[in-house]
């Protein structure tokens, strides 16, 4: 630990975190930011590239709230024609959890090319 950090914190999707999560607490972790743009397993999979998840980061952010031993928080990309419609289901899925949900705007930047087509602004 070094003298005067108050935060230690990791940004993740949640699939390898509740096997890491005792060694990171060990090393003072303090604060998850957890990815989740989606609660639907299907689009899950598709956006972490991997098959069987079973939609690990909903379970992983019930399992944290349930604990209250971190600071948590919720990032979630609203992207339009993938997401939108799930704004409502995420208010619903963490009103009466102890975490922040962050709904963050898509980036419309591929490294080469702007995206603007998935863009969701403001109307």
């Amino acid at each position: 630990k070094l003298e005067g950090l108050k935060t230690i914190a990791v940004t993740t999707n949640g699939i390898n975190l509740t096997r890491l999560l005792p060694r990171l607490k060990e090393a003072g972790l303090n604060a998850i930011n957890i990815s989740l743009d989606t609660l639907v397993p299907a689009k899950f999979e598709f956006i972490v590239r991997r098959k069987g998840t079973n939609l690990s980061s909903k379970a992983t952010v019930l399992i944290l709230a349930g604990m209250c031993v971190l600071y948590l928080q919720v990032n979630c990309v609203v992207m339009r024609g993938f997401n939108e419609d799930e704004v409502l289901d995420f208010v619903d899925f963490t009103k009466d959890l102890p975490l922040d949900v962050r709904f963050i705007e898509y980036m419309p930047f591929d490294g080469q090319y702007c995206c603007f087509e998935i863009l969701l602004g403001q109307k």
